[in-house]
């Protein structure tokens, strides 16, 4: 699946049209990472022993590559948030900001529903580079009415702009480096409301990276409830129930 149609999820004819734009350049841009000597054979080869060396590799590589969340996991992702009408959404990395647009408009959706005002709802979106979080805002602009109001941006390091005002949580997308998923977990954990829902991604083609994560909200007698859904590359779906 390249791109959303209208039997998947509710979006004006222009918005289908800049998602399927916008799905088009990823797959692009990560053909030609993965392709040999686009640099992704180094992040699955040479430097797996060597964390420190990884992570600033993968930090360079990564920059400026317009990588989004694959289309049939953001329509997933659309249709849950609106039948959990979830109401207050965290995205953890943000990128170019095209997953941001699939919570939004479900987000903004439940809210007309609920009757409620974009003080009541919203997606809070954060991105580290400002280079992304730039184009982000573009394209937001482009989405129009029917995305952008219901976006609250952070920029910045995600550990501290998650610190402080922060709503009771329904739904977080978690689509960051695998070692920064439970520092910021630990941030959003007493957000929760019980029965939120928390999406990772890649959680199959990078479970080396997301041990930690997993044996935390796997462990025997944890707060969590998780299954890995057959997703290109896995995608893990958590609910949370604290006792």
């Amino acid at each position: 699946m390249s791109s959303p149609n209208s039997t998947e999820i509710e979006a004006p004819p222009h918005l289908l049209e800049l998602l399927a734009k916008l799905h088009q350049r990823s797959l692009d841009e990560e053909a030609l990472i993965k392709a040999p000597g686009g640099g992704y054979d180094k992040i699955r080869g040479s430097l797996q022993d060597d964390p420190a060396a990884l992570k600033r590799y993968q930090d360079d590589l990564m920059r400026d590559k317009f990588i989004a969340l694959d289309a049939d996991k953001a329509c997933f992702m659309y249709n849950l948030v609106r039948c959990t009408r979830a109401l207050n959404v965290v995205e953890c990395g943000t990128s170019y900001g095209v997953s941001t647009i699939y919570l939004a408009l479900a987000v903004g959706q439940n809210a007309e529903a609920a009757n409620k005002s974009t003080g009541e709802a919203k997606v809070i979106a954060t991105e580290y580079e400002p280079s992304k979080a730039k184009v982000a805002k573009e394209h937001w602009h482009q989405a129009g009415e029917s995305v952008e109001p219901w976006i609250e941006f952070r920029e910045g390091d995600l550990l501290q702009t998650l610190k402080s005002d922060m709503p009771l949580i329904d739904f977080v997308l978690f689509d960051i480096w695998t070692d920064m998923v439970v520092p910021t977990l630990d941030i959003l954990e007493p957000r929760l409301k019980h029965g939120a829902v928390l999406l990772v991604d890649n959680t199959v083609a990078s479970r080396g990276g997301y041990e930690a994560f997993l044996a935390r909200i796997k462990a025997e007698n944890s707060n969590y409830k998780s299954m890995t859904l057959p997703f290109d590359g896995g995608l893990e779906m958590v609910t949370y129930w604290p006792r």
